[in-house]
């Protein structure tokens, strides 16, 4: 597999993690295209089992959100900015504390987005509270099984 292929595929993957904040937007089938595109051209086994463990953590990934309660975002008072921050949050968390570092980045960006927002410790931790009740813990899920996935597949094709 070329640079640019590689780099292409890394566009797709950076996409889809994006998409998981922006509703509408198929984020974790993205990962999964990308993923799926870069073991079709590299013929080594790795590459068929990082496919696999892609597929089988976001299936448990999707199982996981129908459990959780519907999202409910717009009645949250959720704003694009906050997404912004969560999604900052939960990638600086992931890389800085490996893996479990994604779940108090994300709490962590949508508290400070709140706290800039109303000022306030009390208010932010209550805004905080009802955006994670409303829908934030069904985009943590999904945004963490991509997370996942991105970084084996970050890992193998850097790692070797």
């Amino acid at each position: 597999m070329g640079a640019w292929e590689l780099l292409l595929v890394g566009v797709v993957v950076l996409l889809g993690l994006c998409g998981v904040l922006v509703p509408g937007v198929p984020g974790s089938w993205l990962v999964w295209a990308g993923v799926m595109w870069w073991a079709l051209e590299d013929p080594r086994p790795i590459a068929w089992w990082v496919l696999v463990g892609a597929t089988v953590v976001l299936l448990l990934s999707r199982a996981i959100r129908w459990v959780l309660p519907p999202r409910r975002v717009a009645e949250s008072g959720a704003t694009p900015r906050m997404a912004v921050y969560a999604g900052v949050g939960c990638l600086l968390g992931f890389v800085l504390l490996p893996v479990l570092g994604a779940i108090p980045g994300f709490v962590g960006g949508i508290y400070l987005s709140e706290r800039l927002r109303l000022g306030r410790h009390g208010a932010a931790k209550a805004a905080t509270r009802t955006a994670m009740r409303s829908g934030g813990s069904s985009v943590l899920a999904e945004l963490f099984a991509c997370l996942l996935v991105t970084g084996a597949w970050v890992g193998v094709v850097f790692g070797g």
